[in-house]
């Protein structure tokens, strides 16, 4: 495997444990990078930085590819999302999560196979808010003809590449008919002219959620706006046990960033007991983009490699304690490693 670089941002919290047990197993597994290590969120700002400097951002978009780690966000005040930041900056307009049943958590349901594709950059969760008059605040919904065609026309090719099978967008365009009517009305364009192999549907995104935690087996892909999408992604991941066992990545035309999904969680930083499976699961899909973009089938060896074993570690109990396990993050590392064939 010709090395390759990658800015690694470890984040707050529990972001430098999970990293570096991470790092680990993707150096026994073969996986030859360069780490280019940047700061962003509070530890950033503890260094005497902005909250997203300029030189991480400038390193991602140099190097193209980015594995981070979770960034604190303040509640309600403070500092904007670093993650809704770097996704603006970088117009990583689609974020993908699979999630699926894994070996040895068992859970409500067992035949979960879902992936969640969101809009990234727009909507509500963008984040555009005032306030009008003292005690009147506003949030504005923004939909752009462009964003929307270009996440439908992603969504379909990622379907046909990956050999899925139907798209199901969850929207309100019920009540909501301007902003959600232009992503479905785009949604259907892509899919009758381009992809009419895919099969194609819709559903309220109430009542969406209702079938989704009836039969989840019912969905294949999922396409959904912002903040749609930021909701739904983490409900599905409760079905599969939680946000310590679900990837994310976040592309768009050269760059991408791949991430754990879940939080900083402070009060467990320096405990040595957190789960860094999400992180491992994010750097398999980094593996497998990387494979894809520079036509190669090394990166992808690697990366098959990491979640046999990591799915062999998970179904003979090796589970840290939010699994209901005992392993320590170093333990479960351990585990996968030992578990790396060839």
């Amino acid at each position: 495997m010709k090395p390759q670089n990658v800015v690694l941002i470890p984040g707050d919290g529990i972001g430098p444990e999970i990293t570096a047990a991470t790092q680990k197993v993707l150096a026994a597994a073969g996986a030859e990078i360069e780490w280019i290590e940047r700061k962003a969120g509070v530890a950033a700002i503890t260094a005497g930085d902005d909250v997203l400097p300029g030189d991480t951002v400038d390193a991602i978009r140099h190097h193209k590819i980015a594995l981070k780690g979770p960034c604190t966000t303040p509640v309600g005040k403070g500092f904007a999302s670093v993650n809704v930041q770097l996704r603006k900056k970088l117009d990583l307009y689609a974020a993908v999560r699979p999630v699926r049943n894994i070996p040895g958590v068992p859970t409500r349901f067992d035949d979960v196979d879902i992936i969640i594709i969101r809009e990234n950059t727009e909507g509500l969760y963008s984040g555009v808010e005032n306030e009008v008059t003292p005690g009147v605040v506003m949030s504005m919904k923004v939909a752009t003809r462009k964003a929307c065609m270009r996440i439908a026309r992603w969504s379909f090719r990622f379907a046909t590449q990956r050999q899925r099978k139907r798209i199901t967008v969850f929207h309100k365009a019920n009540i909501m008919k301007v902003t959600d009517g232009l992503f479905i009305e785009c949604a259907q364009k892509v899919h009758k002219k381009d992809y009419p192999n895919i099969a194609y549907d819709e559903a309220i995104i109430d009542a969406g959620c209702m079938k989704l935690v009836q039969n989840p087996s019912q969905f294949d892909i999922l396409m959904l706006e912002n903040l749609y999408g930021d909701v739904v992604s983490d409900l599905c991941a409760g079905m599969v046990g939680g946000l310590g066992v679900v990837p994310g990545a976040n592309i768009g035309e050269t760059q991408a960033v791949f991430e754990a999904v879940h939080g900083s969680a402070p009060d467990l930083a320096g405990k040595g007991t957190a789960n860094p499976l999400a992180l491992l699961m994010s750097a398999v899909m980094m593996l497998n983009h990387m494979a894809e973009v520079n036509n190669e089938t090394t990166c992808s060896n690697v990366a098959a490699k990491i979640k046999r074993a990591y799915n062999a570690a998970l179904g003979d109990g090796c589970k840290t304690r939010d699994l209901g396990g005992e392993c320590s993050t170093d333990d479960f590392a351990d585990a996968v490693i030992e578990r790396l064939e060839g």
